[in-house]
């Protein structure tokens, strides 16, 4: 510590007592130190280099077909399907109303098929605490956006709870929402909530609303472009250190036949619902729905935050077609300048990158120029690098129009990770309408491999808006992670796999989701557990498989997901509800009993933090009392006996003291801690009121001034309030040598009452009896023993490790990155949460909107609309 400079003034001790007891001058320097930490987090922030990239650290989707995850688009598209279905039967609008062969017919559509959500309806309201009826009147693109969040920040290994205040950044792509337009009859009380929950502006401020996000927060609406842009604007909102962690994505679905209508009324759509990019036959495009979100963070922070990198998004850049052949129609030059900018902003040439996920709609009139705009600003630049690939994922989801570019981004950060390029869909014989042979830009016809080869692969995606908003963006592989290195393993003997879930029926059908993995994916199950502990959400309904083996997994998840308990001895599974709004205390026993003294110091013996706390006091012990107590505790014939009161009162201190550190440094820290009798010593160490030392001496019953000269031990819980157990009072300062000594009467769950009624709803009790303490408190906190008699025949870490997760059932904080540091455990993927959906959908029976003749004859000419004369 330095010094203070030669005349200047110390401290006394009176003075820092005053300090130390005047609740302003506290409360000032709390303040003051907050200060200075933010501002600390905002000059680093200031300080990263501007050209620092973004990185796409979590994804999540749905989309036709059952498309429910990444994953599973992945399996979609290395199966070469596409998802392509009749009209949903479930949204008040059927194929006889809507349908007629000849293309024309007014008011109906004369295409029958599209890719659409399974359940699009279907809402967990429960989970985002939202009600019944205001989930019924929002516009299901905002519940559908809410759930793909979740899953895209879960991907990312980020609990959403943690990201409350935080200045994180949503920007969404919305360009259609049409569900309260067939709406004819609705209870009146709805109406306030059916305008805002339509909103297309609400539908970004409804994420930041619900998570908490402090961060920009835009709905983009730039028609097909809207999610590429909305990325656009992301990276550089994060670059401008607007936001530090961004949500960006889009969703569409389509709630009336109206887009089908009016397209079929232009002749844009393919009769058969399915886009055929670049293709001789291609004959218009096709309407899809789905959803897709990414967690976008700056690479240097993605790397701090140990989150998974999947992707660099290297550079992007957005235009407009200006003025072209007609408002929809695009603009080639346009199309090639967006281009040509991204490469400038990634600083890249045309040759750095090998694929391009292209608009590809599947017309006649745009692919074309999209095919002419890839070959001039990709094709003709190439020199000896292969020839650029090019495919287009609308061939498989059809075009999904505000979710179509991130539907894209989505595809080809799978395709690096898959180290494969995948066909595109129904191209047959290229357009004879390009060029082809100019060079340099082939299809992917059928899927290609894509190894690393020495240098990043990168990949464009491109979107245009019908309204004239192109955007391009380009994607860099990351390379191997070197988080994700392997590198020595040390398997603990007893494995945690955590779940839980919002209710006891989410944390059920998780069991079953996980199961189901289990058996087809055959993961490891070390990366499991960590997996699971340090990448997924802390749920109030929450479960602990424990075991060393696949069949214990199976077993226990068995149990939860069926409700039937068939695990035997292999296998432990135990369940609950965390404790609300309540934090945790510990509690000190007047004394143990010496086979609960011997049991606590067996079972943590190899925690790093308990043995060398258990050396430290040795050595201090060795020199007050000269006797081991290494020794003492193994019961060694030439040491005294453990139940000598004046060997047993040092010894229980030193083991519970010991055991405090070890239950900290998991995690596990206390708001409040309470001391009986001589446990009062435990809790006067524990928040620096003693030394260990002194603490010790006490103990031991040693006068003062006799301390060894020893390390002391830095206390785990500094400045944390103090009950004394006897009286049930809070004390402000550590009682008297001769108090810790006086015999009190006998526990009567009075410290416990205390503690419950200050809001501490987890009592930790350390080597006390907790029957009759949990029998008084049964409406109240939650209690816990350490150690729990079923645990008297389990040692070492493996009954740390069941402690630990007894604990975090109950609610505890358990870090469980700690628990299995040194282990080499990876972060492996994982099931998504099991939302348990209901329908919330307006029943409603769609009809035309009354269709009007401008014939002459009917209207007068000077009343006739301009779209009319048109």
């Amino acid at each position: 510590m330095r010094e203070p400079a030669a005349g200047a003034a110390r401290p006394t001790g009176e003075e820092s007592k005053a300090v130390d007891e005047d609740p302003k001058l506290v409360k000032y320097f709390q303040r003051v130190i907050a200060e200075l930490q933010r501002t600390r987090e905002r000059l680093r922030e200031l300080e990263n280099p501007v050209d620092d990239p973004v990185a796409v650290v979590g994804m999540g989707c749905r989309f036709g077909g059952g498309v429910g995850s990444p994953e599973e688009l992945w399996e979609l598209l290395a199966a070469e399907r596409d998802v392509i279905t009749e009209f949903p039967t479930d949204r008040g609008w059927t194929e006889d109303q809507i349908y007629h062969p000849e293309p024309g017919t007014p008011g109906r559509s004369y295409v029958r098929h599209g890719a659409f959500l399974d359940d699009a309806a279907d809402f967990d309201s429960e989970f985002f605490g939202i009600s019944p009826r205001e989930a019924l009147s929002m516009d299901p693109q905002q519940r559908i956006a809410l759930e793909v969040s979740w899953q895209a920040l879960e991907s990312a290994g980020i609990d959403p709870a943690g990201l409350r205040g935080s200045r994180t950044g949503v920007f969404l792509g919305l360009s259609n929402a049409d569900y309260a337009t067939a709406v004819r009859e609705m209870p009146e009380d709805m109406l306030g909530q059916l305008s805002i929950g339509n909103a297309g502006s609400v539908t970004s401020g409804r994420l930041a609303y619900v998570f908490g996000l402090q961060g920009p927060v835009l709905t983009v609406d730039t028609a097909c472009s809207s999610s590429l842009v909305g990325i656009h604007l992301a990276v550089r909102s994060l670059r401008a250190g607007e936001c530090t962690l961004a949500l960006a994505g889009g969703v569409t679905v389509l709630s009336s036949p109206l887009l089908f209508i009016d397209y079929a009324r232009q002749r844009a759509l393919a009769p058969d619902g399915r886009c055929k990019p670049f293709s001789s036959a291609a004959d218009g495009t096709a309407w899809g729905e789905g959803a897709g979100m990414l967690v976008l963070e700056k690479l240097s922070d993605a790397r701090r935050n140990h989150h998974p990198v999947l992707a660099l998004l290297r550079g992007s850049a957005i235009n407009s077609d200006g003025t072209s052949s007609g408002l929809t129609a695009p603009n080639g030059t346009a199309q090639q300048q967006v281009i040509a900018d991204a490469l400038a902003s990634a600083g890249l040439s045309p040759a750095d990158v090998d694929a391009v996920e292209a608009h590809g709609t599947g017309t006649a009139l745009g692919d074309p120029i999209e095919a002419q705009a890839l070959l001039a600003g990709y094709g003709r630049h190439r020199g000896d690098r292969p020839p650029l690939l090019v495919g287009a994922v609308k061939s498989n989801l059809a075009h999904t129009q505000a979710a179509a570019g991130v539907a894209g981004v989505v595809k080809m950060v799978l395709a690096m990770r898959h180290s494969t390029l995948p066909r595109t869909l129904h191209i047959g014989t290229a357009t004879p309408r390009v060029d082809w042979a100019r060079g340099g830009v082939e299809l992917l016809t059928s899927a290609v491999p894509w190894p690393r080869d020495g240098r990043p692969r990168r990949a464009g995606v491109s979107a245009f808006g019908v309204g004239g908003t192109n955007a391009h963006v380009i994607l860099e592989d990351p390379g191997p992670d070197p988080d994700t290195e392997p590198g020595d393993r040390a398997v603990p003997p007893l494995l945690a796999w955590t779940l839980s879930g919002r209710t006891e029926q989410a944390l059920s059908a998780q069991a079953a989701a996980l199961h189901e993995y289990l058996d087809r994916a055959r993961p490891d199950l070390l990366d499991l557990s960590w997996s699971l502990a340090t990448t997924r959400a802390h749920l109030p309904h929450r479960a602990v498989v424990f075991g060393s083996r696949p069949a214990d997994l199976a077993a226990g998840l068995t149990a939860l997901s069926t409700g039937r308990n068939d695990t035997g001895s292999a296998a432990v599974v135990v369940s609950g509800t965390a404790v609300r709004n309540g934090t945790t205390a510990f509690l000190y026993p007047h004394e143990c009993t010496p086979a609960v003294v011997r049991a606590l110091a067996a079972q943590y013996a190899e925690a790093e933090p308990f043995a060398e706390h258990l050396s430290v006091c040795a050595a201090t012990l060795a020199g007050l009392v000269g006797w081991s107590l290494t020794d003492v505790l193994r019961g060694d014939p030439d040491a005294p006996p453990l139940d000598r009161p004046d060997v047993l009162a040092p010894a229980t201190l030193a083991v519970l003291t010991g055991v405090t550190r070890m239950w900290c440094a998991s995690g596990v820290r206390p708001a409040a801690l309470a001391g009986h009798g001589s446990g009062r010593l435990a809790a006067s160490w524990a928040v620096g009121w003693l030394s260990l030392s002194s603490a010790l001496r006490i103990a031991a019953g040693c006068p003062a001034g006799v301390e060894p000269d020893v390390v002391d031990v830095p206390p785990p819980a500094p400045g944390v309030p103090v009950l004394c157990g006897d009286t049930g009072r809070w004390l402000r300062d550590r009682p008297a040598e001769d108090d810790y000594r006086t015999v009190p009467a006998a526990e009567s769950g009075l410290a416990a009452r205390e503690l419950r009624a200050d809001g501490h709803r987890l009592l930790l009790v350390f080597g006390g009896d907790t029957a009759g303490m949990a029998a008084a408190l049964s409406d109240g906190p939650a209690v816990l023993s350490v150690p729990e008699e079923t645990e008297s025949s389990v040692t070492g870490p493996a009954a740390i490790v069941r402690a630990l997760g007894r604990a975090y059932v109950m609610g505890a904080a358990v870090d469980w990155r700690v628990v299995l540091a040194g282990a080499g455990a990876q972060r492996i993927p994982l099931p998504g949460y099991a939302f348990q959906r209901s329908r919330y959908w307006i029943e409603r029976e769609w009809s035309m909107p009354l269709l009007i003749s401008d014939d002459p004859g009917t209207r007068e000419p000077d009343r006739r609309s301009p779209a009319a004369l048109l």
